[in-house]
C-alpha cells in the first residue's frame, strides 16, 4: 500500500510538472505542425458611424441597411469557415483583411468552438475606408514578441493599409508573419500597378532588414492584389515557383500558390477568370528541412462546399455578403488559402 502510494504521488509530480513546462513555454506540446491560413473576408464593419473612417456605407441609415443582424450573420458565417479549415481543427496562425478593427474580431472569436486559445494583435492603420490587416494566433503554440505597421505612401502622397508585421516566437524560434492588403487593381492593372510595387517595396526593405540580423523566417501573407507574373513579385521580391523535388536556396522568397494558379485555380473570380490574388510566400530557411518547414503540396484553396454558389452566373465562386448592392447573406468574395508546416 505504501508503494502504491509513493507511486501515485511520483505520478502526480512528473504529470505537474510536464503541465506547467508546457503552460510557461508556448509551442512545447505533442503537436507535429501547424496550420496557418489568409482570407480577404470582404468588409467586416460594425453598425456604428466613425467620424475618422469612410464607413457611412455600413449603417444601417444607409442603402445597403448594414444592421446588427446582418453583422452577426456574418460573424457566424466567418466563424463556420474558420472552424473547417485544418481539417476541422482551425487555423493556428490566420491572417485577415478587410477588417473596420481588432474588437470585430475578438467578437467573431466568441463564434468560434474550437478549443485553441487565440489571440488577436491589430494595429490601426491610416486606410480611408478604415479597413485594417490582422493576425490571429494559437496562444497555446506561439507568443507575440512585437507587431508593427509597415506604412505605404502612395505617389499621389495618400496612405493605403498599413501592413501588419508580427514577431511570433514557437520554443525559442522567431517567425516573422506579415499580413498584406495591397492597393486594388480598380484604376486598371496598368495604371494602379505602381501602387503594388510600393507595397512590396515596404516590405523588401523590411525583410532585407531581418536577414540582416539573421532574423529570417519570413511568411508573407495576404491580398496581395497581384500574381506571381507582375513586377511586386517577380522582380522586387523576386519570389519563384517552389518545387518540392528539390531544398532550393537559390531564391531567398518562394511562392507557395503558383502550382494550383497553373492548374486553372484561384482564390477571386473576375470576368471569369480565376485569380490567385491572395498568396502564401516563405523565405526559403522554411523549405531547408530544418526546424520549421513547408509541408510540400500542402497549400491549398480552402472551398467548403456550403460557401459556393451552385448556379448562375457565379456558379462555383464563393457567395458573398452583398452582389452589389442586393444582401446574399454569405461570407466573402475571397476564398481563404492555407498551408501546413512541421516543426521539431
Amino acid at each position: 500500500m505504501k508503494k502504491f502510494n509513493i507511486l501515485m504521488v511520483l505520478i502526480f509530480l512528473v504529470t505537474f510538472t510536464i503541465n506547467c513546462s508546457t503552460k510557461n513555454n508556448p509551442g512545447k506540446n505533442s503537436n507535429s505542425n501547424f496550420y496557418l491560413a489568409s482570407w480577404n473576408i470582404e468588409n467586416l464593419f460594425d453598425t456604428i458611424d466613425d467620424a475618422d473612417k469612410i464607413d457611412e456605407w455600413f449603417l444601417p441609415s444607409s442603402e445597403i441597411n448594414w444592421t446588427d443582424d446582418k453583422l452577426n450573420t456574418k460573424l457566424n458565417n466567418l466563424a463556420k469557415v474558420i472552424e473547417f479549415m485544418n481539417n476541422g481543427n482551425g487555423p493556428d496562425i490566420l491572417g485577415l483583411q478587410e477588417v473596420e478593427h481588432g474588437e470585430l474580431v475578438e467578437d467573431l472569436l466568441t463564434k468560434i468552438t474550437i478549443k485553441k486559445h487565440y489571440k488577436v494583435a491589430h494595429l490601426e492603420s491610416p486606410d480611408s475606408r478604415g479597413i485594417d490587416n490582422v493576425l490571429v494566433y494559437n496562444s497555446d503554440l506561439f507568443s507575440l514578441q512585437k507587431s508593427e505597421g509597415l506604412t505605404v505612401i502612395l505617389d499621389n502622397n495618400k496612405t493605403t493599409r498599413d501592413i501588419l508585421h508580427c514577431e511570433l516566437n514557437y520554443n525559442e524560434i522567431p517567425i516573422n508573419v506579415f499580413v498584406n492588403h495591397w492597393p486594388s487593381r480598380r484604376e486598371g492593372l496598368k495604371e494602379s500597378e505602381k501602387n503594388r510595387i510600393a507595397a512590396a517595396e515596404v516590405l523588401a526593405k523590411r525583410i532585407k532588414e531581418l536577414n540582416k540580423a539573421d532574423n529570417s523566417n519570413i511568411i508573407i501573407i495576404g491580398d496581395i492584389n497581384d500574381m506571381r507574373s507582375n513586377i511586386s513579385i517577380s522582380k522586387v521580391f523576386k519570389a519563384e515557383k517552389i518545387d518540392c523535388d528539390k531544398n532550393s536556396k537559390e531564391s531567398e522568397l518562394l511562392n507557395l500558390s503558383y502550382d494550383l494558379f497553373q492548374k486553372g485555380l484561384g482564390s477571386y473570380k473576375y470576368k471569369d477568370h480565376w485569380n490567385m490574388l491572395d498568396q502564401i510566400i516563405i523565405s526559403s530557411s522554411l523549405f531547408d528541412e530544418q526546424g520549421i518547414d513547408y509541408i510540400c503540396e500542402s497549400f491549398e484553396i480552402i472551398k467548403p462546399d456550403f460557401i459556393i454558389q451552385k448556379e448562375g452566373k457565379y456558379a462555383g465562386t464563393p457567395l458573398p455578403t452583398f452582389g452589389g448592392r442586393k444582401y446574399l447573406g454569405g461570407y466573402s468574395d475571397h476564398f481563404p488559402i492555407g498551408a501546413k508546416f512541421s516543426f521539431e
